[in-house]
């Protein structure tokens, strides 16, 4: 069942939009759940930090660049845990690093995201976190939009786990 005050608040944030979106995977949708407008909210990151808090039991967590990245920072603040970010592609300076922050070898981690439409980004994570010795086996995210990520993701033998999902953000507008 959803929260109704993370559901308030993304009203309020208008963080539901309606019309013709394309999406990151390139599929089009009539409407757009948009991550900067609760990314970007107080209130919003208070609510979202306290849920999944309430949902971690991993000791570490980790965001996926660049939009989990306030996510994984406002938890990692309110559970006292530490956190590393998994970049989308290493960079081409600097370290070179496409997991950012301390990981030690096996190391049980939960992948913590904004938005799982296709859940290729987060499948993308959970494998680079792999390679870098984590044990990952569960994706957390603010809104599953229900169009397949979690089927992908256990694929990859992780669960996905949502705070909300698109059916739920939509029937409350």
């Amino acid at each position: 069942m959803a929260d109704a005050d993370l559901l308030e608040a993304l009203r309020a944030a208008d963080a539901v939009r309606y019309g013709e979106f394309e999406l990151s995977h390139g599929g089009t949708s009539d409407y757009y759940v948009d991550k900067y407008r609760f990314e970007t909210d107080p209130r919003c990151l208070r609510l979202i930090a306290r849920a999944f808090a309430e949902r971690v039991d991993e000791p570490k967590l980790a965001g996926v660049a660049l939009g989990a990245v306030p996510l994984v920072a406002v938890t990692s603040v309110e559970t006292g845990r530490p956190y590393v970010i998994a970049r989308k592609k290493q960079k081409e300076y600097g370290t070179g690093n496409l997991i950012e922050g301390e990981l030690e070898e096996g190391e049980r981690v939960v992948v913590l995201e904004d938005i799982a439409t296709t859940g290729q980004s987060a499948a993308n994570a959970v494998e680079a976190l792999r390679e870098a010795g984590a044990v990952v086996e569960r994706v957390l995210v603010v809104v599953d939009r229900g169009e397949g990520a979690r089927e992908l993701l256990a694929e990859h033998d992780v669960e996905l786990d949502a705070l909300l999902t698109a059916e739920e953000l939509l029937d409350a507008e």
